[in-house]
Protein backbone atom coordinates (compact mmCIF):
# COMPACT_ATOMS: atom_id res chain seq x y z
CA UNK A 1 0.00 0.00 0.00
CA UNK A 2 2.97 2.24 1.03
CA UNK A 3 4.79 1.61 -2.34
CA UNK A 4 1.68 2.00 -4.55
CA UNK A 5 0.69 6.01 -2.55
CA UNK A 6 4.89 6.72 -3.45
CA UNK A 7 3.93 5.69 -7.06
CA UNK A 8 0.89 7.91 -6.94
CA UNK A 9 2.40 11.24 -5.87
CA UNK A 10 4.50 12.16 -9.13
CA UNK A 11 1.26 11.67 -10.81
CA UNK A 12 -0.47 13.87 -8.07
CA UNK A 13 1.72 16.26 -8.62
CA UNK A 14 2.21 16.32 -12.39
CA UNK A 15 -1.59 16.80 -12.53
CA UNK A 16 -1.61 19.74 -10.14
CA UNK A 17 1.19 21.16 -12.16
CA UNK A 18 -0.71 20.83 -15.43
CA UNK A 19 -3.36 22.49 -13.78
CA UNK A 20 -1.56 25.44 -12.50
CA UNK A 21 0.15 25.93 -15.98
CA UNK A 22 -3.47 26.40 -17.49
CA UNK A 23 -4.27 28.85 -14.93
CA UNK A 24 -6.47 26.60 -12.35
CA UNK A 25 -6.11 25.34 -9.45
CA UNK A 26 -6.20 21.69 -7.45
CA UNK A 27 -8.59 23.63 -4.70
CA UNK A 28 -12.16 23.02 -4.57
CA UNK A 29 -14.27 26.38 -5.71
CA UNK A 30 -11.24 28.33 -7.09
CA UNK A 31 -11.49 30.31 -10.62
CA UNK A 32 -9.41 30.02 -13.76
CA UNK A 33 -7.36 33.56 -14.12
CA UNK A 34 -8.67 33.24 -18.30
CA UNK A 35 -12.06 33.12 -18.84
CA UNK A 36 -14.51 32.88 -21.71
CA UNK A 37 -13.53 35.50 -24.86
CA UNK A 38 -15.84 38.08 -25.06
CA UNK A 39 -16.87 38.69 -28.57
CA UNK A 40 -17.60 42.38 -30.11
CA UNK A 41 -19.61 42.91 -33.16
CA UNK A 42 -18.48 45.41 -35.62
CA UNK A 43 -20.27 46.19 -39.54
CA UNK A 44 -18.17 48.84 -41.33
CA UNK A 45 -17.78 50.14 -44.91
CA UNK A 46 -14.70 48.31 -45.63
CA UNK A 47 -15.27 48.96 -49.70
CA UNK A 48 -17.95 51.73 -51.18
CA UNK A 49 -17.95 55.52 -50.18
CA UNK A 50 -17.54 55.24 -46.57
CA UNK A 51 -14.30 52.74 -46.93
CA UNK A 52 -11.44 55.99 -46.02
CA UNK A 53 -13.29 56.75 -42.34
CA UNK A 54 -14.20 52.97 -41.96
CA UNK A 55 -10.85 52.07 -41.99
CA UNK A 56 -9.73 54.46 -39.81
CA UNK A 57 -12.35 53.46 -37.29
CA UNK A 58 -11.15 49.67 -37.82
CA UNK A 59 -7.64 51.31 -36.67
CA UNK A 60 -8.99 52.79 -33.61
CA UNK A 61 -11.01 49.61 -32.56
CA UNK A 62 -7.85 47.25 -33.21
CA UNK A 63 -5.25 49.32 -31.44
CA UNK A 64 -7.95 48.76 -28.24
CA UNK A 65 -7.76 44.98 -28.86
CA UNK A 66 -4.02 44.63 -29.31
CA UNK A 67 -3.17 46.57 -25.67
CA UNK A 68 -6.12 45.12 -23.85
CA UNK A 69 -5.45 41.45 -24.86
CA UNK A 70 -1.47 42.44 -24.12
CA UNK A 71 -3.28 42.54 -20.36
CA UNK A 72 -4.63 38.94 -20.65
CA UNK A 73 -8.60 40.76 -21.42
CA UNK A 74 -10.75 42.36 -19.46
CA UNK A 75 -10.82 41.54 -15.55
CA UNK A 76 -13.76 40.32 -14.16
CA UNK A 77 -13.89 39.06 -10.84
CA UNK A 78 -10.48 38.20 -10.75
CA UNK A 79 -10.95 36.03 -13.98
CA UNK A 80 -9.21 38.08 -17.25
CA UNK A 81 -11.31 37.42 -20.37
CA UNK A 82 -9.48 37.82 -23.89
CA UNK A 83 -11.43 40.21 -26.60
CA UNK A 84 -11.93 40.03 -29.97
CA UNK A 85 -14.02 41.87 -32.89
CA UNK A 86 -15.65 40.29 -35.31
CA UNK A 87 -16.18 42.34 -38.40
CA UNK A 88 -18.40 42.28 -41.74
CA UNK A 89 -18.17 44.77 -44.84
CA UNK A 90 -21.58 46.51 -45.06
CA UNK A 91 -20.28 48.08 -48.38
CA UNK A 92 -21.12 51.89 -46.65
CA UNK A 93 -24.78 50.90 -46.80
CA UNK A 94 -26.86 51.98 -43.62
CA UNK A 95 -29.87 49.00 -44.30
CA UNK A 96 -26.60 46.53 -45.19
CA UNK A 97 -25.06 47.97 -41.59
CA UNK A 98 -28.39 46.93 -39.78
CA UNK A 99 -28.65 43.49 -41.94
CA UNK A 100 -25.30 42.81 -40.52
CA UNK A 101 -25.90 44.14 -37.33
CA UNK A 102 -28.87 41.37 -36.69
CA UNK A 103 -26.65 38.50 -38.11
CA UNK A 104 -23.87 39.28 -35.53
CA UNK A 105 -26.51 39.04 -32.67
CA UNK A 106 -28.31 35.91 -33.82
CA UNK A 107 -25.47 33.78 -36.13
CA UNK A 108 -22.53 34.55 -34.45
CA UNK A 109 -23.53 35.36 -30.63
CA UNK A 110 -21.89 37.89 -30.39
CA UNK A 111 -21.93 39.70 -26.27
CA UNK A 112 -21.57 43.15 -27.73
CA UNK A 113 -21.97 45.74 -30.72
CA UNK A 114 -19.44 48.59 -31.73
CA UNK A 115 -20.75 50.83 -34.05
CA UNK A 116 -20.79 51.54 -38.12
CA UNK A 117 -19.15 54.42 -39.10
CA UNK A 118 -21.37 57.08 -39.91
CA UNK A 119 -24.48 58.91 -38.51
CA UNK A 120 -27.03 56.48 -41.19
CA UNK A 121 -25.22 53.36 -40.43
CA UNK A 122 -25.17 53.59 -36.43
CA UNK A 123 -29.30 54.69 -37.13
CA UNK A 124 -30.04 51.57 -38.22
CA UNK A 125 -27.68 49.73 -36.38
CA UNK A 126 -29.28 51.34 -33.24
CA UNK A 127 -32.73 50.32 -33.87
CA UNK A 128 -31.16 46.60 -34.42
CA UNK A 129 -29.68 46.71 -30.64
CA UNK A 130 -32.57 48.29 -29.19
CA UNK A 131 -34.89 45.42 -30.52
CA UNK A 132 -32.42 42.97 -29.41
CA UNK A 133 -31.34 44.45 -26.08
CA UNK A 134 -27.66 44.10 -26.99
CA UNK A 135 -25.56 46.93 -25.71
CA UNK A 136 -23.63 49.21 -28.45
CA UNK A 137 -21.54 51.73 -28.07
CA UNK A 138 -20.66 53.98 -31.06
CA UNK A 139 -18.02 56.41 -32.11
CA UNK A 140 -18.81 57.94 -35.49
CA UNK A 141 -22.61 58.92 -35.28
CA UNK A 142 -22.71 62.21 -34.02
CA UNK A 143 -26.58 62.80 -34.92
CA UNK A 144 -28.49 63.95 -32.24
CA UNK A 145 -31.67 62.10 -33.76
CA UNK A 146 -29.81 58.87 -33.29
CA UNK A 147 -30.80 59.44 -29.57
CA UNK A 148 -34.38 60.77 -29.80
CA UNK A 149 -35.66 57.62 -30.21
CA UNK A 150 -35.69 56.83 -26.74
CA UNK A 151 -33.57 53.98 -27.10
CA UNK A 152 -31.76 52.50 -23.77
CA UNK A 153 -28.76 50.14 -25.35
CA UNK A 154 -26.81 52.74 -27.74
CA UNK A 155 -24.44 55.10 -26.32
CA UNK A 156 -22.28 57.37 -28.16
CA UNK A 157 -19.08 58.70 -26.56
CA UNK A 158 -18.15 61.22 -29.56
CA UNK A 159 -19.66 65.17 -28.94
CA UNK A 160 -23.43 65.74 -31.02
CA UNK A 161 -23.14 66.68 -34.57
CA UNK A 162 -24.29 70.73 -33.67
CA UNK A 163 -21.13 71.04 -31.87
CA UNK A 164 -18.96 70.16 -35.34
CA UNK A 165 -18.17 73.94 -36.20
CA UNK A 166 -19.11 76.19 -33.12
CA UNK A 167 -15.60 76.15 -32.22
CA UNK A 168 -14.97 77.32 -35.65
CA UNK A 169 -17.46 79.89 -35.10
CA UNK A 170 -16.00 80.99 -31.33
CA UNK A 171 -12.85 81.10 -32.92
CA UNK A 172 -13.51 83.36 -35.75
CA UNK A 173 -14.88 85.88 -33.27
CA UNK A 174 -11.75 85.93 -31.57
CA UNK A 175 -10.02 87.24 -34.97
CA UNK A 176 -9.36 90.64 -36.37
CA UNK A 177 -10.68 91.89 -38.77
CA UNK A 178 -13.80 89.12 -37.51
CA UNK A 179 -15.69 87.90 -39.89
CA UNK A 180 -19.34 88.70 -40.19
CA UNK A 181 -21.15 86.63 -43.05
CA UNK A 182 -21.08 82.39 -43.16
CA UNK A 183 -21.93 80.19 -46.12
CA UNK A 184 -22.66 76.79 -45.17
CA UNK A 185 -23.08 74.51 -48.00
CA UNK A 186 -24.57 71.50 -46.55
CA UNK A 187 -25.13 67.65 -47.74
CA UNK A 188 -28.96 66.64 -46.90
CA UNK A 189 -28.07 63.53 -44.48
CA UNK A 190 -29.44 63.94 -40.95
CA UNK A 191 -25.66 64.56 -39.81
CA UNK A 192 -24.69 67.18 -41.75
CA UNK A 193 -27.67 68.92 -41.92
CA UNK A 194 -27.68 68.77 -37.42
CA UNK A 195 -24.03 70.45 -37.86
CA UNK A 196 -25.50 73.31 -40.47
CA UNK A 197 -28.49 73.72 -37.79
CA UNK A 198 -25.99 74.02 -35.06
CA UNK A 199 -23.87 76.96 -36.76
CA UNK A 200 -27.24 78.66 -38.31
CA UNK A 201 -28.48 78.66 -34.45
CA UNK A 202 -25.20 79.63 -32.68
CA UNK A 203 -23.33 82.11 -35.35
CA UNK A 204 -26.07 84.97 -34.71
CA UNK A 205 -25.24 85.21 -31.44
CA UNK A 206 -21.63 85.91 -32.14
CA UNK A 207 -22.54 88.43 -34.27
CA UNK A 208 -22.69 86.00 -37.80
CA UNK A 209 -25.24 85.94 -40.52
CA UNK A 210 -25.73 82.34 -41.99
CA UNK A 211 -26.66 81.18 -45.31
CA UNK A 212 -27.41 77.75 -45.88
CA UNK A 213 -27.70 76.07 -49.24
CA UNK A 214 -28.21 72.46 -49.73
CA UNK A 215 -26.83 69.67 -51.25
CA UNK A 216 -27.30 66.24 -52.10
CA UNK A 217 -25.18 63.80 -49.66
CA UNK A 218 -22.25 61.80 -51.41
CA UNK A 219 -22.35 64.19 -54.17
CA UNK A 220 -18.60 65.49 -55.45
CA UNK A 221 -20.05 67.35 -58.10
CA UNK A 222 -20.28 70.92 -56.07
CA UNK A 223 -19.32 72.96 -59.11
CA UNK A 224 -22.79 74.89 -59.12
CA UNK A 225 -23.01 75.50 -54.83
CA UNK A 226 -19.07 76.80 -54.91
CA UNK A 227 -20.79 79.26 -57.78
CA UNK A 228 -23.46 80.22 -55.14
CA UNK A 229 -20.98 80.82 -52.21
CA UNK A 230 -19.03 82.92 -54.70
CA UNK A 231 -21.62 85.00 -55.79
CA UNK A 232 -22.51 85.35 -51.70
CA UNK A 233 -18.90 87.08 -51.20
CA UNK A 234 -19.38 85.82 -47.41
CA UNK A 235 -15.97 86.10 -44.97
CA UNK A 236 -16.47 82.24 -44.08
CA UNK A 237 -17.09 79.04 -46.40
CA UNK A 238 -18.09 76.17 -44.56
CA UNK A 239 -19.32 72.61 -45.57
CA UNK A 240 -21.10 70.09 -43.22
CA UNK A 241 -20.62 67.10 -44.52
CA UNK A 242 -17.92 64.46 -45.67
CA UNK A 243 -14.58 63.55 -46.41
CA UNK A 244 -15.16 63.32 -50.42
CA UNK A 245 -17.51 66.55 -50.55
CA UNK A 246 -15.15 68.76 -48.86
CA UNK A 247 -11.93 67.51 -51.17
CA UNK A 248 -14.64 68.30 -54.11
CA UNK A 249 -15.60 71.43 -52.57
CA UNK A 250 -12.02 72.95 -52.04
CA UNK A 251 -10.97 71.80 -55.46
CA UNK A 252 -14.37 73.41 -57.24
CA UNK A 253 -13.38 76.65 -55.01
CA UNK A 254 -9.52 76.84 -56.20
CA UNK A 255 -11.09 76.13 -59.55
CA UNK A 256 -13.42 79.35 -59.33
CA UNK A 257 -11.24 81.62 -57.37
CA UNK A 258 -13.54 81.22 -54.75
CA UNK A 259 -11.63 83.34 -52.06
CA UNK A 260 -12.70 83.76 -48.22
CA UNK A 261 -11.08 84.62 -44.91
CA UNK A 262 -11.52 81.25 -43.82
CA UNK A 263 -12.76 78.36 -44.99
CA UNK A 264 -13.76 75.21 -42.84
CA UNK A 265 -15.20 71.60 -43.27
CA UNK A 266 -16.83 69.40 -40.52
CA UNK A 267 -15.16 66.37 -41.58
CA UNK A 268 -12.33 66.32 -44.00
CA UNK A 269 -9.82 68.02 -42.74
CA UNK A 270 -8.35 65.88 -40.07
CA UNK A 271 -8.22 62.60 -42.32
CA UNK A 272 -4.64 62.12 -43.52
CA UNK A 273 -6.50 61.49 -46.90
CA UNK A 274 -7.58 64.82 -47.18
CA UNK A 275 -4.28 66.46 -47.51
CA UNK A 276 -2.98 63.80 -49.77
CA UNK A 277 -5.92 64.57 -52.33
CA UNK A 278 -5.17 68.25 -51.61
CA UNK A 279 -1.31 68.81 -51.44
CA UNK A 280 -0.74 72.51 -50.84
CA UNK A 281 -4.52 72.69 -51.80
CA UNK A 282 -5.48 71.97 -48.12
CA UNK A 283 -3.30 74.50 -46.48
CA UNK A 284 -5.03 77.34 -44.33
CA UNK A 285 -8.37 75.29 -44.37
CA UNK A 286 -10.07 74.46 -40.61
CA UNK A 287 -12.11 71.72 -39.16
CA UNK A 288 -13.96 71.07 -35.71
CA UNK A 289 -12.18 67.97 -34.26
CA UNK A 290 -13.14 65.48 -31.69
CA UNK A 291 -9.55 64.97 -30.33
CA UNK A 292 -5.93 66.34 -31.31
CA UNK A 293 -2.95 64.44 -30.46
CA UNK A 294 -2.19 67.90 -29.08
CA UNK A 295 -5.25 67.93 -26.16
CA UNK A 296 -4.42 67.69 -22.51
CA UNK A 297 -6.60 65.49 -20.49
CA UNK A 298 -5.31 63.38 -17.76
CA UNK A 299 -6.64 59.62 -18.47
CA UNK A 300 -7.75 57.58 -15.58
CA UNK A 301 -6.49 54.47 -16.89
CA UNK A 302 -5.06 53.03 -20.61
CA UNK A 303 -2.77 55.51 -22.32
CA UNK A 304 -1.88 59.04 -22.41
CA UNK A 305 -2.35 61.36 -25.39
CA UNK A 306 1.33 61.20 -26.92
CA UNK A 307 1.85 57.20 -25.74
CA UNK A 308 -1.67 56.88 -27.69
CA UNK A 309 0.07 58.60 -30.46
CA UNK A 310 3.06 56.43 -30.12
CA UNK A 311 1.48 52.97 -30.11
CA UNK A 312 -0.78 53.98 -33.22
CA UNK A 313 2.41 54.78 -35.05
CA UNK A 314 4.45 51.54 -33.79
CA UNK A 315 1.01 49.68 -35.46
CA UNK A 316 0.78 52.10 -38.69
CA UNK A 317 4.29 52.82 -39.17
CA UNK A 318 3.28 54.99 -42.29
CA UNK A 319 0.00 56.24 -41.90
CA UNK A 320 1.05 59.32 -40.18
CA UNK A 321 -0.43 60.66 -36.63
CA UNK A 322 -3.95 59.06 -35.50
CA UNK A 323 -6.75 61.41 -36.16
CA UNK A 324 -9.93 62.05 -34.51
CA UNK A 325 -12.14 58.96 -36.21
CA UNK A 326 -9.00 56.90 -35.36
CA UNK A 327 -9.04 57.99 -31.55
CA UNK A 328 -12.76 57.97 -30.71
CA UNK A 329 -13.36 54.52 -31.95
CA UNK A 330 -10.45 53.08 -28.96
CA UNK A 331 -12.65 55.52 -26.66
CA UNK A 332 -15.76 53.72 -27.58
CA UNK A 333 -13.94 50.19 -26.41
CA UNK A 334 -12.68 51.90 -23.40
CA UNK A 335 -16.07 52.54 -22.47
CA UNK A 336 -16.97 48.88 -22.67
CA UNK A 337 -13.71 47.85 -20.66
CA UNK A 338 -14.75 50.26 -18.11
CA UNK A 339 -18.45 49.83 -17.86
CA UNK A 340 -18.00 46.07 -17.82
CA UNK A 341 -15.03 46.36 -14.89
CA UNK A 342 -18.01 48.05 -13.58
CA UNK A 343 -20.58 45.98 -13.87
CA UNK A 344 -18.34 42.93 -12.78
CA UNK A 345 -20.42 40.89 -15.67
CA UNK A 346 -21.00 40.39 -19.32
CA UNK A 347 -24.46 39.88 -18.61
CA UNK A 348 -26.25 42.64 -21.30
CA UNK A 349 -28.69 45.08 -18.57
CA UNK A 350 -25.93 44.93 -16.31
CA UNK A 351 -23.14 46.27 -18.67
CA UNK A 352 -26.14 49.21 -20.29
CA UNK A 353 -26.60 50.11 -16.65
CA UNK A 354 -23.00 50.37 -16.51
CA UNK A 355 -22.75 52.57 -19.61
CA UNK A 356 -25.56 54.48 -18.38
CA UNK A 357 -23.91 55.69 -15.09
CA UNK A 358 -20.66 55.67 -16.71
CA UNK A 359 -18.28 58.97 -16.11
CA UNK A 360 -14.60 58.56 -16.87
CA UNK A 361 -11.61 60.15 -18.01
CA UNK A 362 -9.87 59.19 -21.10
CA UNK A 363 -6.65 60.33 -23.32
CA UNK A 364 -9.82 61.17 -25.69
CA UNK A 365 -11.77 63.20 -22.59
CA UNK A 366 -14.60 62.77 -20.44
CA UNK A 367 -16.71 59.84 -21.51
CA UNK A 368 -20.52 60.23 -20.05
CA UNK A 369 -24.01 59.97 -21.32
CA UNK A 370 -26.83 61.92 -20.70
CA UNK A 371 -30.48 60.24 -20.50
CA UNK A 372 -30.72 59.64 -24.42
CA UNK A 373 -27.17 58.26 -24.58
CA UNK A 374 -24.69 60.50 -26.29
CA UNK A 375 -22.14 62.31 -24.44
CA UNK A 376 -22.84 66.03 -24.38
CA UNK A 377 -19.80 66.48 -21.59
CA UNK A 378 -16.59 66.23 -24.10
CA UNK A 379 -16.13 69.84 -25.96
CA UNK A 380 -14.43 69.59 -29.25
CA UNK A 381 -11.08 71.27 -30.55
CA UNK A 382 -10.64 73.42 -34.48
CA UNK A 383 -7.63 72.26 -36.40
CA UNK A 384 -5.74 74.39 -38.72
CA UNK A 385 -3.53 72.32 -41.78
CA UNK A 386 -0.39 74.25 -42.19
CA UNK A 387 2.46 73.51 -44.48
CA UNK A 388 0.60 69.75 -44.64
CA UNK A 389 0.33 69.70 -40.85
CA UNK A 390 -2.47 69.19 -38.69
CA UNK A 391 -2.22 71.44 -35.66
CA UNK A 392 -4.53 72.72 -32.96
CA UNK A 393 -5.44 76.43 -33.17
CA UNK A 394 -8.32 76.54 -30.80
CA UNK A 395 -9.10 76.24 -27.81
CA UNK A 396 -5.69 78.60 -27.01
CA UNK A 397 -4.67 76.59 -23.62
CA UNK A 398 -4.55 73.16 -26.04
CA UNK A 399 -3.17 74.95 -29.59
CA UNK A 400 -0.04 74.58 -30.31
CA UNK A 401 -0.08 77.21 -32.92
CA UNK A 402 -1.62 80.00 -33.38
CA UNK A 403 -4.31 79.98 -36.51
CA UNK A 404 -3.06 81.69 -39.80
CA UNK A 405 -5.54 84.63 -40.62
CA UNK A 406 -7.16 85.38 -43.09
CA UNK A 407 -6.72 82.44 -45.47
CA UNK A 408 -4.76 83.96 -48.41
CA UNK A 409 -6.55 84.62 -52.33
CA UNK A 410 -5.78 81.52 -54.15
CA UNK A 411 -3.43 83.54 -56.61
CA UNK A 412 -1.31 84.60 -53.64
CA UNK A 413 -0.62 81.55 -52.46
Amino acid sequence: MVEAMRRLKPALLLVALLSFACGGSAGSGSTTTTGETITFGAPLGLTGSLTKESTLTQQGYDLWVDWINQQGGIKLNGVKHPVKIKYYDDTSSANQSAVLMQKLITEDKVNFLLGPYGSAATATAAAIAEQNQVPMVEANGAAQAIFNQSYKYTFGVLSPANKYLQGVVDMAATLSPKPATIFMLSADDNFSLEVADGVKQYAPGKGMQVTVQKYKNGATNLAAEVQAAKAANADIVMNSGHLQEAIAINKAAKEQKLNAKIFAYSVGPSTPDFVTALGKDADYVYGGSQWTPQVKYKPSFYLSEQQYVDAYHKKYPTAGDPDYHVAESTAACLAFQKALENAKSTDAKKVRDALAALDVMTFFGQIKFDSRGINIYKPMVVEQIQGGQHHTVFPADVADVKAKYPTPAWDQR
